[in-house]
Formats: structure tokens, C-alpha cells, sequence
């Protein structure tokens, strides 16, 4: 690719209106303006800005270098769209047809410039084509990288919501964990225990595994480093929900839970917690 010529540019700048509309009238044959998610309105006002864009960008700038810096303008708006668009629910491919559907207005602008000189015209058309394939591509890239953060931020709400740590009486603290127990989940799970642990001055923290599908010697050491570290902080660790499946699974792989003290359910484990501090639950009257 090469930088633009002149002429080519003017015609641009000069026939803003009419490629603007032309531009406008190809995304709503192609139903990119049909979602109620984006307005007309908003979609005339980014395609105006990102056209001015790359009027600037092409007087100075070889296209052949997106990197350089006088693209820098253009490629933090299509950052700006493909980050917006990846929020509002969008796939790349609504995404980079917004670039994409800028072609054909800018080659039948260019075939009106340059219909008496097929050469130049073909040399125009080729570079306008290489730029916005370019531009098209970094806005993919741009959606690509928004939504693989939107993932991952969502993901860790996930995983913070699936492992609270619930205050079940003073001094007691319960984590009900769902799901499996990975090595990034234990850290998750440690650091949220043991930060409720020094806020709330708790002795005794019981982890109730019932909605842990499946206990296999990996589990087992996330659940012994667990305890570990809660015994570290002075507290002591019940570990709940037991069932008859998993206390097989955990005796046919031959895994050490000593000194770790087991309970069959929740309130069983909160009995044992509430008689360990000197408590007990008696029925009224």
C-alpha cells in the first residue's frame, strides 16, 4: 500500500455528503441498523467522525503502516467502536461490517473520478481496498481482545459469586462452594476466607462441599492447603458435606485427610462449631 493521491482524497473530502449517505443506506441493506441496540443516529455520527478520520489520516500517512502515528487517531476510534460494540452485545462481524461497508461507496466514487484513467483508477481502487481490509482487520482484533476482557472480567464475578463467605454465628464462618476446585478457584477461595477470617475475628471456618461434584486427589490437596492456610491464621477448619459417594471416591484413591475433621452436612458441621464455643441450641418453651 501507498499513500493515497490528492485527488483521490478530495473526492473524498468533497463528496462527504453523498458517500456518507450512500455508506449509510449499505449498512441498512445489510441489517446492521435494525438492532434496537444501536440507533441510526449513533451509527451516522461514528461513521461521519471515522470517515474525517481517514481523510486526516490518508493525506499524511502511508496506509501501508496502520503503526505509524499519524494513524493513531483512526485506530483508537476503532478501538473505541469494537470496545463499545463488544459491551453492547455485538459479534465481530456486525463489528467489521461497519468498516467493510464503506467499500463499495468509495469505488463508485473512484470510478467517477477517475473514468478516464482506468490506470490510475485501478492503482486507487487496490490501494482503498488494502486500507480498509487493514482497518477492518484491527477493528476485529480490537472486538477480539474487548470481548475476551468482558469474558474474563465476567468470569471472575463468577467465580467471586460463587464463593461466598457467609458469617453462620459470631466466631463462625461458612464458605458453600459449587462447582469444581481448580488451583485459580483455591486462591480465590483462600484469600476470601482467610480476609473474612482477620475482618471478623472468626475461630472456627467451615467449607461445605455438597455442590463439589467430584473429589479427586487434586481437590483434596486445594482443600489441604486451605486448611492449611486457615490454620496458619489461628482458626480451625470443618469441612462438610461428605456424602457416601465422595468418602468412597476419597478411600479408593488412598488420600490422607487426617487431622482434618469431616462432617456429613452443614448442620451437623454447625452443631459441632456452636459446641465447640461453648454454645448449644435449645428449642424454646
Amino acid at each position: 500500500m501507498s499513500i493515497l493521491q490528492q485527488t483521490t482524497i478530495d473526492a473524498i473530502r468533497n463528496g462527504e455528503a453523498p458517500l456518507l449517505a450512500s455508506w449509510i443506506s449499505n449498512l441498512e441493506q445489510g441489517g446492521a441498523l435494525r438492532d434496537s441496540r444501536i440507533s441510526k443516529e449513533e451509527v451516522s455520527v461514528q461513521a461521519k467522525d471515522f470517515l474525517r478520520l481517514l481523510v486526516a489520516a490518508s493525506a499524511t500517512g502511508d496506509a501501508a503502516d496502520l503503526a505509524k502515528s499519524e494513524w493513531a487517531d483512526s485506530r483508537q476510534f476503532l478501538e473505541s467502536l469494537s470496545r463499545s460494540r463488544a459491551l453492547q452485545g455485538f459479534d465481530s462481524h456486525h463489528t467489521a461490517y461497519f468498516i467493510f461497508s464503506l467499500k463499495r461507496p468509495l469505488f463508485d466514487l473512484l470510478r467517477s473520478t477517475y473514468e478516464h484513467d482506468p490506470q490510475v483508477l485501478t492503482s486507487e481502487l487496490w490501494a482503498i481496498s488494502e486500507l480498509l481490509d487493514t482497518l477492518g482487520m484491527h477493528t476485529i482484533r480490537a472486538f477480539q481482545k474487548s470481548r475476551e476482557d468482558v469474558i474474563m472480567r465476567q468470569q471472575e464475578e463468577l467465580l467471586e459469586l460463587s464463593t461466598p463467605v457467609v458469617k453462620l454465628w459470631d466466631g463462625v464462618l461458612a464458605l458453600p462452594m459449587i462447582g469444581t476446585l481448580d488451583s485459580q478457584r483455591t486462591q480465590v477461595v483462600m484469600e476470601s476466607l482467610l480476609q473474612r477470617i482477620v475482618e471478623t475475628g472468626s475461630e472456627i471456618a467451615i467449607i461445605d462441599i455438597t455442590g463439589v461434584p467430584t473429589v479427586d486427589t487434586l481437590v483434596a490437596q486445594h482443600l489441604l492447603k486451605t486448611v492449611t492456610a486457615i490454620r496458619l491464621m489461628g482458626a480451625d477448619c470443618i469441612i462438610s458435606g461428605i456424602r457416601p459417594q465422595i468418602a468412597q471416591t476419597i478411600v479408593h484413591l488412598g488420600l490422607d485427610l487426617g487431622g482434618i475433621v469431616t462432617k456429613a452436612n452443614l448442620a451437623d458441621a454447625l452443631a459441632l462449631a456452636l459446641k465447640r464455643s461453648g454454645l448449644s441450641v435449645v428449642k424454646a418453651g
